[in-house]
């Protein structure tokens, strides 16, 4: 399952126990606004440029897009060691689009027929011309980054590309074989969903003219940010609302991938509380989910997935260290606080 938005939780907020003020999301992107307007104009113009009969498809797919994270990550990673520029807009847009690719492909993989309270582009179309939209999606992208007169952009772009990809491959994989290690879990993860997250900070870094220590700082503040946020979007799934996750719940468990709490009950359950969780994934039905939750919360499986969460936040928090004391880098902190206040409302 793709990662969704970060939107405001159900019912009261939760107070964080990382450091500073927690801003709302629009409050913190707020200074990058006119930069997202730039990309998602000129997003939209690369999808015109498609054959009319493709373009289509295309924009429906642009219209399932979240909140513009990874965009927003490249505005703030290159406002913080420089300033934002057209370069910084073309990557942007690159980027989006891998994402755009890697979220229709999800979508068949999962078999998922909503996201974010519409139909998927599968759903509407058929799988055969998500795959064919993907590809050109990938495509186009790398394209644009050869567009570069320095090929350290495309090299980036495509070995990103490839890790995301490979991740797609392995989760699929993996699908229904349980007993894997954190380890495992931990690699798709980075692969799958953190990878395009790191590219837009070293990128934006890279671009705005920032040191290769900065950029290396930036990358990793992107790596563990992105992992963080893979694992509060697997805990959503459970624990969430299904107004927020634009989906219905227990989709992960359905479509037999393993999430950090599933792998936490595993951990720790005896023999036969094992032996009971995995006969209900194995015979899947959706009346299994209030049974499943109940084991996991004797297990304290959300409490240790989000002191996971938090101990990423303070590590992505850490390699900030190395930026210029600047707003754009106290941003950069404050996403990590907002994510933790969402992770900090689920099973409220």
């Amino acid at each position: 399952m793709a990662v969704t938005s970060l939107n405001p939780p159900d019912g009261g907020s939760t107070g964080s126990p990382l450091p500073g003020a927690v801003g709302s999301w629009e409050s913190i992107v707020a200074p990058v606004h006119p930069f997202l307007d730039r990309v998602t104009v000129r997003l939209q113009e690369q999808l015109a440029s498609f054959d009319p009969e493709i373009a289509e498809y295309a924009r429906y797919a642009l219209d399932n897009q979240g909140k513009q994270l990874r965009p927003a990550l490249v505005a703030l990673a290159g406002s913080t060691v420089g300033s934002l520029n057209d370069d910084l807009v073309t990557v942007a847009v690159v980027i989006e689009m891998v994402h755009l690719a890697t979220l229709v492909h999800d979508d068949i993989m999962d078999e998922a027929q909503v996201r974010r309270r519409r139909p998927t582009l599968a759903a509407q179309w058929g799988s055969q011309l998500s795959v064919l939209l993907g590809d050109c999606l990938f495509a186009h992208a790398l394209r644009l980054a050869a567009s570069f007169p320095t090929p350290a952009v495309c090299r980036a772009v495509s070995e990103a590309t490839l890790n995301v990809c490979t991740g797609e491959i392995l989760q699929t994989h993996r699908r229904r074989r349980w007993m894997v290690s954190r380890d495992e879990y931990f690699k798709v993860l980075e692969m799958k969903t953190a990878e395009l997250f790191a590219l837009a900070c070293e990128l934006g870094g890279l671009l705005a003219g920032g040191t290769e220590a900065q950029q290396v700082a930036l990358r990793h503040f992107g790596l563990k940010l992105g992992t963080a946020y893979q694992v509060y979007d697997d805990c959503l799934d459970l624990y969430g609302s299904e107004r927020i996750a634009g989906k219905s719940l227990g989709t992960d468990l359905a479509t037999g991938k393993v999430t950090l709490p599933l792998l936490t009950f595993l951990e720790r359950a005896s023999a036969p509380d094992r032996a009971e969780m995995l006969g209900w994934l194995d015979r899947w039905e959706e009346g299994n989910f209030g049974r499943v939750r109940g084991l996991l919360e004797q297990h304290g499986a959300l409490a240790e997935s989000t002191a996971v969460i938090e101990r990423m936040l303070n590590d992505a928090r850490t390699s900030l260290a190395e930026l210029p004391a600047r707003p754009p880098t106290e941003a950069l902190n404050a996403l990590t606080r907002f994510l933790f206040k969402q992770t900090a409302a689920l099973g409220v």
